[in-house]
């Protein structure tokens, strides 16, 4: 008798609040026998089973390691690594879910997992449920709407300072910006030089503990930010 492959489930657990996590991401975490979450290669912690810890029961955790760094080999070692340990568990007959913070699908780690996992195996089973992104939570968190009729908005990643943001800056109506918690002040300035300064706010650690938001972003000059840390940009007005 051949062993039937396990499915793979990419779980969005949402942005922080275990609450904002869906009803379909919950029914399928309670029948699935093997879960991993990724951490670094330096330390076992994860936030995004942190955020589910409370609904999990006699299911097996396994954490697997990704190191913080722009290496491609070294990364393309942890993805292969990484994906090869999920295969030997789906192949062993067992289905198992991946857990990451926000949209499994939106800056997340699953992505590059999924594409590694489909390059060594293209017939495996392979189930994402989405998840609230972090974005969407500032955005409710404060009352402002991410676009209106005929406006356009354009998400945007921070890591690397403000250049992508320069590049698209003229291009859409509104920016949600995100990681910006090492970049803060070539962010700002770039926005002061855009007069778009009193036009943006800053959102950090949205749903978790010590969650601030900042509406006059000139204040965060010169200061450290929370690694989850975003800024939301209205070009026409803030509205919040």
């Amino acid at each position: 008798m051949i062993q039937k492959t396990g499915t793979l489930y990419g779980i969005g657990v949402g942005p922080g609040d275990p609450e904002l996590i869906t009803l379909k991401a919950l029914k399928v975490l309670k029948r699935t026998p093997h879960i991993f979450a990724s951490t670094s290669t330096k330390n076992t912690y994860s936030l995004s089973l942190n955020i589910v810890s409370s609904y999990l029961h006699g299911v097996q955790i396994e954490s697997l390691p990704f190191p913080m760094t722009q290496e491609p080999e070294v990364l393309q070692e942890a993805w292969d690594k990484n994906a090869r340990r999920v295969l030997e568990v789906l192949t062993s007959g067992s289905d198992a879910a991946f857990i990451t913070l926000g949209d499994p699908l939106t800056y997340s780690t699953f992505g590059y997992l999924l594409k590694t996992i489909k390059h060594f195996d293209p017939a495996v089973r392979v189930l994402t449920i989405p998840g609230i992104t972090s974005y969407h939570a500032a955005a409710a968190l404060i009352q402002t709407p991410v676009s209106e009729w005929e406006e356009s908005f354009l998400v945007v990643s921070g890591a690397a300072g403000a250049a992508k943001l320069r590049d698209v800056i003229d291009l859409t109506d509104n920016i949600i910006l995100l990681k910006t918690y090492r970049h803060t002040d070539d962010i700002l300035a770039t926005l002061e030089e855009k007069g778009l300064a009193d036009q943006a706010v800053s959102i950090s650690r949205c749903g978790l503990d010590g969650e601030t938001v900042v509406q006059d972003i000139r204040a965060l000059r010169g200061r450290p930010s929370p690694y989850l840390s975003m800024i939301i940009i209205k070009k026409k007005g803030k509205g919040f």
